[in-house]
């Protein structure tokens, strides 16, 4: 089980910055990825290996996620203050929202079709309908929030809090804000969830990756990191947990099971974002010296 390079996809230069949060539409394996130092977000064909278009019009672009069976991408502009909605077969805007002072984490609920924006301006979540492109709750965080993630299983939005340290739990339905639970590591910024056992995987600014039961509120492992994290992903087909360390320009490859590294991939300097194709087993990592996307895939 080991991630193995299968090419390189050239994407727009820049002079100074890089990518932020990608994610790949599963039907056409079409893959999005937020391009702030060009205020875009880039698309190109993950099994073709090929560049397809530029979706102007999201300075400082941020969070991106797919809805898949609805077919949507969200795409979060910092700057604009607005949340694009995106048709992931076309790659065409369908409408903006706006989405307060500066929407930055984003995840989808996909058992009530409910999009959580986690602003890290004003420190609020907003749920957001997104075929009337409304705003339905705004709800005030106890910090700077970080990266989100929806647990199907217990029916609530997860959140990373900066400061103070911890995460918390929103309710897609109701809008209740749960208190916040502390972690035994510090600023927790990368989160996925292995759906089947309801554990979450927190990647945490303080050198540790942190397995929590959800049900229970409670940690049963963790293991240490060499360096401060970025982007996690959870393969549940091979048990892994992907998390890149961007000033290594490493991604780690975690068996779950075991809680233990089994592979160091090189990558490149700043490197901290990336995204995972579930059905064809591909990952993809966004490099911003270089201005590519590295194409790797599980042997």
């Amino acid at each position: 089980m080991v991630l193995k390079l299968s090419n390189f996809i050239n994407l727009p230069s820049h002079q100074i910055g890089g990518f932020d949060h990608g994610d790949v539409y599963n039907s056409n394996s079409w893959v999005y990825v937020a391009h702030p130092a060009l205020g875009s977000i880039e698309v190109f064909d993950g099994v073709k290996e090929t560049f397809i278009k530029s979706i102007s019009g999201c300075p400082e672009a941020s969070g991106v996620i797919c809805a898949q069976s609805e077919g949507f991408i969200f795409g979060a502009s910092r700057t604009s203050g607005k949340v694009l909605i995106i048709s992931a077969a076309k790659g065409t805007i369908l409408r903006t929202v706006s989405a307060g002072s500066k929407p930055n984490g984003l995840a989808w609920d996909d058992s009530h079709g409910v999009l959580l924006v986690a602003d890290i301006g004003d420190f609020c979540a907003r749920l957001i309908d997104p075929w009337r492109g409304i705003v339905m709750r705004t709800v005030t965080l106890p910090g700077r929030p970080r990266w989100c993630k929806y647990s199907p299983r217990s029916g609530v939005f997860l959140i990373c809090v900066r400061d103070p340290s911890g995460y918390i739990t929103l309710s897609p339905k109701t809008g209740e804000l749960g208190q916040l639970t502390r972690l035994s590591s510090q600023w927790p910024h990368g989160l996925d969830i292995d759906e089947n056992k309801n554990i979450a995987y927190f990647a945490c600014d303080g050198g540790k990756i942190i397995a929590l039961d959800i049900d229970k509120g409670v940690e049963i492992a963790s293991l240490d990191i060499p360096s401060v994290p970025d982007v996690t992903w959870f393969n549940p087909r091979k048990k892994l947990l992907y998390t890149a360390l961007p000033k290594l320009g490493l991604i780690l490859s975690i068996d779950t099971e075991k809680m233990s590294i089994i592979q160091q991939l090189n990558t490149e300097e700043g490197a901290g974002s990336f995204a995972f194709d579930q059905g064809r087993q591909r990952l993809y990592s966004f490099l911003p010296k270089s201005c590519k996307a590295a194409v790797y895939f599980e042997i």
